[in-house]
């Protein structure tokens, strides 16, 4: 009978055992005392939890009137399970919903001022290709305007070559016009001196040969 007794509780505290490590709140009671033992004769180990505390259920009584927890900040021990609950207690859930609406609230203002930020940076940026656009325009326009420059450049070097080899060609004629100018001066020269030479033997033939006769014929006449 004793074993069989033995044998009982044993099975009770297996399945009570495995209900452990699942999640439970204090309720809203305000503080909850935590006992070395799952009974109100054992030792107070903390004064009381406060409403809202999270803590995990490590195992039950025999009886289900109490179980044993830890906290987060390594607080272990027993307390009455009647004070437990599945969900966190109202003014918990409240505190945690107004944490989470200022974190919104606050994670908004930080996403509004990143969207003004873009829109700031938007609008730099559509100044910037407005004048990106206009520089590349007028580099367009002194782009067209070099490419005439230099246009008209290789036109003048092509016409300034042939104004060179034509001038050349130029100067090459005048040589020999002068060439041949300064041939017929000398032969003009040459063609005056004997014309004066003949002019002057002329003159002697004419001053030695016309006396001569002239007398003659003075005295011809004389004798008629």
């Amino acid at each position: 009978m004793f074993r069989l007794i033995s044998l009982i509780a044993l099975l009770a505290l297996g399945s009570a055992s495995a209900l452990a490590q699942d999640t439970r709140y204090i309720s809203d009671t305000q503080y909850i005392p935590v006992r070395s033992g799952a009974g109100n004769d054992y030792r107070i180990v903390h004064r009381g939890l406060p409403s809202g505390t999270r803590l995990t259920v490590l195992e039950t009584s025999a009886d289900g009137d109490w179980a044993r927890i830890s906290t987060g900040n390594g607080t272990e021990g027993w307390l009455r399970a009647q004070y437990l609950m599945a969900e966190a207690p109202a003014a918990t859930q409240l505190e945690q919903v107004r944490a989470s609406g200022e974190q919104l609230r606050q994670r908004n203002s930080e996403l509004e001022a990143e969207l003004a930020n873009v829109q700031t940076e938007r609008s730099e940026l559509s100044t910037e290709m407005s004048d990106t656009g206009a520089e590349l325009a007028q580099v367009t326009e002194e782009l067209a305007q070099l490419k005439q420059i230099s246009g008209k450049a290789v036109q003048l070097d092509t016409d300034n070559r042939r104004l060179t080899e034509e001038a050349e060609s130029l100067r090459a004629e005048v040589g020999t016009l002068e060439a041949e100018n300064q041939r017929l001066q000398d032969k003009l020269q040459s063609g005056q001196f004997i014309d004066g030479a003949l002019a002057v033997l002329l003159g002697v033939i004419i001053t030695l040969v016309v006396p001569r006769l002239w007398p003659k014929r003075r005295r011809s006449s004389s004798w008629a």
